[in-house]
């Protein structure tokens, strides 16, 4: 806690850490503190989704407001009004994100497609490309070689992006017409993880994707909860899962020990959402229909701050505490 602390005095933007939920807030807190330091209304719907650009600059809220699209806001800004709404989506989007050098965006969303958007024209980003996954996407990250996407279906799939081939390159279906729910990959590129609505989790290994062909491998297979898995994220370093799960808990995986259980944080009182890992994966914050958001701090398992003021379900979050972004 010293050494965030630390960094937290050393820069008093150095960590942008963002909750939003089902009473069409957003808010932003002062991580050590705990306190609201700005509130966003959300009026026209819940929140699905956050991401704060590589930058720090602009925040994208995805929602299920009636153009199901997404926002974007000025994150220096007082101005509680987006700058840009864009999407075009006909359903829920689940998913928003960032071109690391802030290129691009993605879109996904219920309506079974996946967007991509220029946004160095200007403020306004352009569609550049529309791929038909062929079933509502519960979520979609992007590989760290920033040229492949990959996305989970309502149908059970997982699918790879190739934006270069402009199309899907490989499907995997661990367990057909099971939801899957969630999807993450390691920072590295060296292995895939999805999630799906009976608690099991998947683990891929994954080549360098840039060679020809890629090859991806069943790695690890378990079942990580006994209800719903809401979220699953691998820590920057790569040596930690995290799962989210309707059962109240979050659960922390070893991945360099054959995924073993390497501890359960218990203190949610509902269902838990959404979770982020700090830069050093020492720490970890955590959404919940609870209404709170808690800040975990990882060497002992135990929350070191809760973040209260949302009135309804926080199912989302975004954190961003690297000390240099983009520019």
């Amino acid at each position: 806690m010293q050494q965030y602390s630390q960094s937290l005095h050393n820069d008093a933007h150095s960590v942008i850490l963002v909750t939003a939920g089902y009473d069409n807030t957003i808010r932003f807190w002062e991580a050590l503190s705990g306190i609201c330091s700005r509130t966003i209304q959300h009026a026209d719907s819940q929140v699905n989704r956050l991401c704060i650009s590589p930058d720090k600059t602009v925040l994208a809220a995805s929602g299920k407001n009636a153009n199901h699209s997404v926002k974007l806001y000025d994150i220096n800004s007082t101005n509680g009004n987006p700058f840009v709404t864009f999407g075009e989506h006909t359903g829920n989007v689940t998913a928003t994100g960032f071109h690391g050098e802030g290129r691009w965006m993605y879109t996904a969303s219920e309506d079974g497609h996946l967007k991509i958007w220029d946004t160095r024209a200007g403020r306004t980003p352009v569609l550049t490309r529309n791929f038909d996954n062929g079933a509502p996407i519960n979520d979609a990250v992007m590989h760290a070689n920033q040229g492949e996407l990959i996305t989970c279906d309502q149908n059970g799939s997982v699918k790879i992006w190739d934006l270069t081939a402009h199309a899907c390159t490989h499907e995997l279906v661990p367990e057909e017409g099971v939801p899957m729910r969630s999807v993450s990959v390691a920072s590295d590129g060296s292995m895939l993880v999805a999630v799906n609505n009976k608690g099991n989790c998947y683990v891929w290994k994954m080549s360098d994707m840039t060679s020809e062909p890629c090859d991806i491998e069943p790695l690890h297979k378990w079942s990580a909860h006994s209800d719903y898995i809401l979220r699953c994220v691998l820590s920057p370093d790569t040596k930690l899962l995290a799962t989210c799960s309707a059962d109240k808990t979050v659960k922390l995986w070893n991945t360099e020990e054959g995924f073993k259980l390497e501890m359960t944080l218990t203190g949610h009182q509902r269902w838990v959402w959404d979770c982020a890992f700090s830069a050093d994966s020492a720490y970890l914050v955590t959404a919940s229909s609870d209404h709170v958001a808690r800040l975990w701090e990882l060497s002992q398992g135990e929350t070191i701050r809760q973040y209260n003021g949302h009135t309804k379900a926080a199912v989302c979050v975004a954190l961003n505490d690297l000390s240099v972004g983009y520019t």
